[in-house]
């Protein structure tokens, strides 16, 4: 019985040591290429560390914030930024968790982006801003323009999250499968199998982009980085997103708020069109367009109508 309790403790610590050992080079594997570490990042000092973010042009200011999904960061409005900075001050942030921002392990919430957005407007832009903002990270922005409606000007939405995804809270599965993605070394391998290129690729096949010939080569490896930057920390924003503690139920600001509202729709993005209408509802005044042929990425896919849709709502 003891030579068998052996082998299995044995056995059990190999295979912990293995998984260790492929966390390490699979980590230094996706990060080898530094593609996101350039001469144009800054960083905001913020009570949860170091956010990164990139700043260009002069005019009104315009700041991007990037969708929630793995291998988020700004890279994702990379091909709309440059063409906007004769009219615009640009300011494009890593959320947290997210890029080259800090990824302590912590619990991500939509309370803690919320006040970020809050903070970065009020310490770094210092002026009532325009925003544009993506996907799974639309609730934080309307929240915090309603709770702090001085800071934010115009705002523009693509592919926003659906009104009941958004209210939903964690429950006792989703909180055992952060903590399963939390545990060292096995955690962190689960993680590295669901965010690997295989995976990254796939989603963009299937749900980012509409025509796969539009995809390049370099999205998959500025999503790769991201998704590992940080190494074993890379982790915790995702648990947390898994876990649904970044969910915000924004039902009262939508009805209250009475801020210029764009949404930007990918025409082949799943019920979007209802999505959009289910906000409508709730707050009538705003304004909807479609992108033709485009799904959940379109300022990837198409960001020449991306750019003239921005154009037009803001004015120019």
């Amino acid at each position: 019985m003891s030579k068998k309790l052996t082998t299995v403790v044995l056995l059990s610590g190999s295979s912990v040591a293995a998984m260790h050992v492929i966390n390490r080079v699979h980590s230094s594997l996706c990060t080898a290429k530094s593609l996101l570490n350039n001469s144009e990042n800054r960083y905001y000092e913020w009570r949860f560390g170091k956010v990164r973010y990139q700043k260009k042009g002069s005019g009104s200011p315009l700041l991007f914030i990037h969708d929630l999904t793995v291998g988020s960061s700004n890279y994702e409005y990379h091909r709309l930024i440059n063409n906007l900075t004769e009219k615009h001050e640009i300011y494009s942030v890593d959320l947290p968790g997210y890029g080259l921002s800090d990824k302590p392990s912590m619990t991500y919430t939509g309370n803690l982006y919320e006040q970020l957005i809050s903070d970065f407007i009020t310490s770094v832009i210092k002026r009532k801003t325009s925003v544009v903002v993506s996907g799974e990270a639309v609730p934080f922005v309307l929240s915090a323009c309603h709770n702090n409606p001085d800071c934010m000007n115009k705002i523009i939405c693509i592919n926003p999250q659906n009104l009941y995804s958004q209210n939903q809270i964690p429950s006792s599965q989703t909180k055992l499968m952060k903590l399963f993605l939390e545990i060292p070394v096995l955690g962190t391998f689960a993680y590295h199998v669901l965010a690997n290129k295989t995976m990254i690729e796939k989603s963009f096949q299937t749900q980012y982009f509409c025509d796969p010939e539009e995809i390049r080569e370099k999205y998959i490896a500025n999503y790769l980085e991201a998704a590992h930057a940080g190494g074993y920390n890379a982790k915790y924003a995702f648990a947390s997103y898994v876990g649904k503690y970044m969910n915000l139920n924004i039902l009262r600001e939508l009805k209250e708020l009475d801020n210029s509202i764009l949404m930007i729709g990918g025409e082949k993005e799943p019920d979007i069109r209802t999505t959009i209408e289910n906000y409508q509802y709730y707050n009538p005044a705003i304004e909807e367009v479609y992108i033709f042929n485009t799904k959940h990425l379109p300022q990837l896919e198409a960001p020449d109508e991306i750019l003239e849709q921005i154009r037009i709502f803001l004015g120019e």
